[in-house]
């Protein structure tokens, strides 16, 4: 296992995080709740076994389970071999008080007296604001004071402005970001990561391989692995190229398997930075451009079309439909696609496209001049209603 350090912390971290989003489920697979528990916790403790001293869970991982399984993974000595991380659940605060409420609440369900990193979970320009106002900085420095946690942090889906306000407005030890060959101009992407190693802040990687979708076996690009001048596995191009960025101090994977950890563990050896070739690097960018050479909306995400009226996140669910499309990944898209856009996150309000009333108010601000109305007609025929 190789280590790095964040700047503002002084501890040798493993590269390789094992993110508790994705653990193997038993019996009803259609209940993410439902997880498998041993076999997540001989996942979790051979990761730890091998090297791995990087937990990453949230409040809401398969319906709150998720720091249930890992307290229970860190009991017999395994609490003090890694650092852990969790989050705050950004869009269920309405007061003050709540931020209390659910750090203690998670504290007792991961059986520990402290949090190493305490997120602020998904932050965008709304929960941003919204947390500001009823007073999250205090928040964190009295939990910090009183050592509920020790280092704060927060993980983030919005874009680059957003990201930069955020990293300027405290002394955060890292940002979280989703980060990979194909996101490098979405959300944060790499100015974000280059302007938060800037600030000072160390960088955790989340959707390495946005979501296992660059991790599948996609014909289209057997080619250009066969060529390769190393022979890697998708998954194995993928977390190397985000390694390769020195700036990166953990990537995170959301491992379902034993055989997904050794693999991950095998490829961690080799993760330094800057130790691609530019041969190596080609190869990714002819992945890269194979994949967005299949897009099917040329949607930029630049998200002018909201908010929409009757509540569809009409750039998401592009986002979804092109996934499907792009990677060869149907069950998997529309799976993320009836989780992310059911309302959980958004008070309840559904956000997907047979939602759609054709009132035809996207379309006159599209500055792609796109026919919105129509490719939400063929999103809901695809995914259903």
């Amino acid at each position: 296992m190789l280590y790095r350090k964040f700047p503002r912390c002084n501890h040798d971290i493993s590269i390789l995080g094992f993110g508790c989003m994705r653990l193997p489920l038993a019996g009803d697979r259609q209940d993410p709740g439902n997880v498998d528990e041993q076999t997540s916790i001989d996942m979790i403790r051979t990761a730890i076994d091998n090297g791995v001293n990087y937990l990453d869970t949230a409040y809401p991982y398969h319906n709150g389970e998720s720091e249930r399984v890992v307290g229970r993974a860190l009991d017999g000595g395994y609490r003090k071999k890694v650092f852990l991380a969790t989050k705050l659940p950004s869009w269920l605060i309405t007061t003050r008080e709540d931020m209390d409420r659910y750090l203690d609440e998670q504290l007792a369900r991961l059986a520990t007296d402290n949090i190493d990193f305490y997120l602020l979970h998904g932050l965008n320009g709304e929960t941003w604001k919204n947390l500001l106002r009823l007073g999250v900085i205090e928040f964190l420095e009295n939990a910090r004071e009183d050592g509920r946690i020790r280092y704060p942090a927060f993980s983030f889906h919005d874009d680059l402005p957003v990201f930069r306000e955020i990293v300027d407005a405290y002394e955060w030890v890292f940002a979280q970001i989703q980060y990979n060959y194909m996101d490098e101009l979405n959300q944060a992407g790499t100015e974000g990561l280059r302007f938060a190693h800037e600030r000072g802040l160390g960088i955790v990687v989340m959707e390495p391989l946005r979501g296992g979708l660059l991790s599948g076996d996609v014909p289209v690009i057997h080619q250009h692995i066969l060529d390769a001048p190393v022979r890697r596995t998708p998954s194995e191009w993928g977390l190397r190229w985000v390694w390769n960025h020195p700036e990166v101090t953990v990537v995170l994977s959301g491992m379902s398997s034993m055989e997904q950890v050794r693999e991950n563990l095998a490829s961690a050896t080799q993760g330094l930075p800057n130790s691609l070739s530019p041969e190596e690097l080609t190869v990714v960018e002819k992945m890269r451009d194979t994949f967005a050479s299949r897009v099917k909306i040329p949607c930029t995400g630049c998200r002018y079309c909201m908010p929409c009226q009757n509540g569809v996140d009409i750039p998401e669910c592009f986002n979804y439909y092109n996934q499907a499309y792009t990677y060869e990944a149907e069950e998997k898209a529309k799976g993320v696609y009836l989780w992310a856009l059911s309302g959980a996150f958004s008070g309840g309000i559904p956000g997907y496209a047979s939602c759609c009333i054709e009132c035809g108010e996207c379309e006159d601000k599209c500055p792609q001049g796109l026919s919105i109305r129509e490719y939400l007609l063929d999103v809901a025929q695809y995914f259903g209603k």
